[in-house]
């Protein structure tokens, strides 16, 4: 079995260890108020954290999951951990404001909120997203609010004030990718709550479930449901979701890691590495090779 590969990583601590910033509790959440500050490197670095951004003015450009995204003033930028970010750059003039934020910590404010698998859903296809100029006000009111609370040390219940400060923030932004979208006023209550649930499974399983039964079972519902459900809310079936992830995983092996495409067989449990080039090439259009060498 191939070894992990090793790719540099991004963590709240690793920022704080590069910042001057001091806005920041332990290993949990650090916030900087010049966007410059925010340690992304032009060789690749995967992160172990979550990353909101807004650029006040400016461009800026970087490449996540092997993708290009060019950012300018009053865009937001989402990144979620697992993903690879590279080839970072801003023009000099760039000023913005960004919050890092734990994985684990993010998993403790988002544990009890609902209906917030749009947000998901959109980050991972669209990361940048243009705010109208009442949303950049109010992203910049929370920004300057939480920052207050985190730099109050001597506030007694400070960690469990950000909390709630960062899970109402996240509600504006989800309301925010509701009217983006132009999803329905409806409810799907249960459904998107099934979609949510997916989403995370294929997450923390894609390189070694690809089974839409697998998951069906993890969620103990049939693998019907599960496909109509996935359907009815994200438009795309459970397989092309599981197959995105894994092709996503692949071409940031051959791309950013010295893992022989044998080797990225075996780590993401394809049976041989022929298995693999011929389901990469069904769904890119070249060999592994090809992409590689591109």
């Amino acid at each position: 079995m191939a070894n992990i590969p090793k790719l540099n990583s991004i963590t709240v601590e690793s920022a704080k260890s590069l910042s001057m910033d001091n806005s920041a509790i332990g290993e949990d959440i650090i916030l900087f108020e010049d966007v410059n500050r925010v340690p992304l490197l032009s060789e690749p670095k995967r992160l172990n954290c979550l990353l909101f951004a807004m650029c006040l003015r400016g461009r800026a450009q970087y490449t996540v999951d092997t993708t290009e995204h060019l950012i300018k003033a009053n865009d937001m930028i989402i990144l979620s951990s697992g993903q690879v970010v590279e080839n970072y750059m801003l023009s000099p003039d760039c000023k913005g404001i960004a919050v890092m934020i734990s994985a684990d910590f993010f998993e403790e404010i988002v544990s009890n909120v609902h209906e917030l698998s749009s947000l998901f859903l959109f980050a991972i296809n669209h990361p940048v997203f243009t705010l109208r100029e009442e949303e950049v006000q109010t992203i910049s009111n929370y920004f300057r609010l939480i920052k207050m609370k985190v730099d109050d040390t001597r506030h007694h219940f400070r960690k469990e004030t950000v909390r709630m400060l960062i899970s109402a923030l996240i509600y504006d932004m989800s309301n925010v990718i509701y009217k983006l979208q132009h999803l329905t006023t409806r409810k799907q209550g249960r459904a998107e709550a099934i979609f949510t649930d997916f989403i995370r499974l294929v997450e923390q399983n894609f390189r070694t479930e690809r089974r839409v039964s697998w998951y069906g079972q993890q969620l103990c519902i049939t693998p019907k449901y599960l496909s109509e459900t996935v359907k009815q809310v994200s438009r795309r079936t459970p397989n092309e979701w599981i197959d995105n992830y894994v092709i996503l995983e692949i071409r940031v092996l051959l791309k950013n890691s010295a893992m022989s495409i044998k080797e990225i067989a075996q780590y993401l449990h394809f049976p041989n590495q022929s298995f693999l080039g011929k389901y990469f090439k069904e769904h890119v259009g070249l060999s592994p090779s090809e992409y590689r060498s591109q």
